[in-house]
């Protein structure tokens, strides 16, 4: 079995939604979790996730989204945390790339969502473009000052830099389709040298499909073309792959196990 450790289910509904349900369990995707970008996402989320035990869900504000309303409270993101099929916060981060908020408001909503996946017990799902800096400096200083917490950087496709402070702060790393790209050769040297125990796999879908897939719409059913890159990368078969990633997601992510 597969786990898709990060999807945007929220894009599919009704009959296409059941039959992107139906194609990730005849790939062997056991589990998926559909990761929020807007706090009003949070109900629709978890009504998602209750209706289907193969999913859960997580609860955060994507970077892009922190100016286009108050921002989030850290009481009101641990109260959503506690619901059983939450089992984490996030996607926070800073996105330098796009820039769709002032860089010093993106970097208070990073906060505010370490200290509530701190406080909440779940691990902080973390989403970093052009800005390894900041986010090294964020996790290191919020490490320092309120003590350690479990975190994911999703989607990997930042430096080596970066990836030597998650691992030194007890973050784990996961690959997306991007793995899987010809010119991502510096994300495959990166995805070798991360210790094993860890290693994450997702689709970001609908985005970001893996090769042979690319340039189409992604679903959590192709993640196998990325678990399998990685398997290729590590040297491991891609059964063991599967059963090494999702032990490290139960590790990570506790409420599934």
């Amino acid at each position: 079995m597969l786990i898709d450790s990060h999807c945007h289910l929220d894009y599919f509904h009704g009959d296409d939604l059941a039959a992107v349900l139906a194609r990730a369990r005849e790939a062997g995707v056991g589990e998926m979790v559909s990761i929020s970008t807007r706090l009003d996402q949070a109900p629709a989320l978890i009504a998602l996730a209750a209706a289907h035990a193969q999913l859960w869900c997580t609860i955060g504000v994507h970077p892009h989204h922190v100016a286009e309303a108050p921002l989030a409270e850290e009481a009101a993101l641990v109260a959503l945390a506690a619901h059983p099929k939450v089992i984490g916060i996030g996607e926070s981060g800073l996105d330098y790339f796009y820039d769709r908020a002032p860089r010093p408001r993106q970097q208070e909503s990073f906060r505010i969502h370490i200290r509530a996946a701190r406080k909440a017990g779940v691990p902080l799902v973390i989403h970093a473009r052009d800005a390894d800096e900041d986010i090294a400096a964020i996790l290191r200083e919020e490490s320092e000052e309120g003590g350690a917490f479990a975190f994911l950087l999703h989607c990997f496709s930042s430096g080596r830099d970066l990836a030597e402070t998650v691992l030194a702060l007890g973050g784990y790393v996961s690959f997306s389709g991007m793995l899987t790209f010809p010119k991502s050769e510096a994300i495959r040297d990166i995805a070798r040298a991360i210790p094993a125990e860890r290693l994450l796999v997702e689709t970001d879908a609908p985005y970001l499909a893996p090769v042979p897939h690319r340039g189409k719409r992604n679903e959590p059913a192709l993640v196998v073309h990325t678990a399998r890159k990685l398997a290729e990368i590590r040297g491991l078969s891609q059964d063991a792959l599967a059963c090494l990633t999702v032990a490290n997601f139960r590790r990570l992510f506790t409420k599934t196990g």
